[in-house]
């Protein structure tokens, strides 16, 4: 039986009763490496059913503040139609002053998202948590290529982005220098990541593609990268950006689960639940 709400029944909470709304989109039409993006979600809901909902870290419950799942957002294969359905569900979701959580999927659906905080907000940063740079206007033929993310990003807001470690040459001459952090320079330099949360605005939305973290705990991603934060480095950091700025929703993406090893799906789902906590429990 499909699991159909974030945390299960033991945090179901209808929609009107809800500050927290996660955005289910299994979409991978666009990627190019190893595919399965698609199938994220429904594990990520499946393995959140294993959460304990008490947070530790900030003594916090954060499903008391209700989450609801909507059903899944599904357009085929088209990356216009997809991006337009995330576009008009966070809209909604922030016009009525709830808190969006889009899972995806492959990075595509955080195009649409981009542009509805944007649009709700005059005071945001995009914050990239990602180990490819996304810079590429066009990929394959698309502007809404999921390496193509970042690029969009910047159309509607400052971005800044950390735990690059993979890019092309043809992405160089789109490279903010000051606002982009190199995986390799953090790992000799943490104080980085004060610099990177000092370009941060007021309101800040968060997009973390999983192959931000280092494949030895996060192996199931569309393209695992080596070179990456662990869990607690990256977790640290994230924690001060919800504790010093206003974060208006994030997402979390490239998923590609795999039947031998349910761990990475337990992980995507905590680090949504922590990151909900260090929002609601900070």
């Amino acid at each position: 039986m499909a699991i159909t709400n974030f945390g299960g029944d033991e945090v179901l909470y209808g929609y009107d009763e809800s500050k927290i709304i996660i955005v289910p989109v299994p979409y991978d039409a666009t990627s190019t490496y190893i595919r399965g993006a698609d199938k994220g979600p429904a594990a990520i809901l499946e393995a959140s059913l294993a959460l304990e909902f008490y947070d530790i870290e900030t003594g916090s419950e954060a499903h008391r503040l209700g989450i609801h799942t909507i059903a899944p957002l599904e357009s085929g294969d088209d990356p216009e139609k997809i991006t337009e359905a995330v576009y008009q569900a966070v809209s909604r979701i922030l016009s009525e002053h709830r808190f969006p959580v889009v899972i995806g999927g492959n990075h595509t659906v955080s195009i649409g998202a981009f542009r509805a905080v944007a649009e709700a907000f005059t005071d945001i940063t995009i914050l990239q948590l990602d180990a490819h740079s996304d810079l590429r206007p066009v990929y394959e033929g698309s502007p809404l290529n999921h390496a193509c993310a970042a690029a969009r990003a910047r159309e509607h807001a400052p971005l800044v982005q950390v735990g690059i470690r993979s890019m092309s040459v043809e992405e160089l001459p789109f490279v903010d220098r000051k606002r982009i952090f190199y995986a390799h320079e953090l790992y000799s330099d943490k104080s980085l990541y004060d610099r990177a949360l000092d370009l941060l605005s007021g309101n800040v939305y968060i997009t973390v593609d999983l192959d931000v973290f280092d494949p030895s705990v996060m192996p199931s991603t569309g393209t695992p990268e080596p070179g990456g934060p662990d869990y607690r480095e990256l977790m640290f950091f994230l924690r001060e950006v919800f504790l010093k700025r206003n974060v208006v929703g994030f997402d979390v993406v490239e998923l590609c689960p795999s039947e031998f090893n349910k761990a990475p799906d337990f992980m995507a789902a905590k680090v949504i639940y922590q990151m909900l906590s260090y929002k609601f429990g900070l």
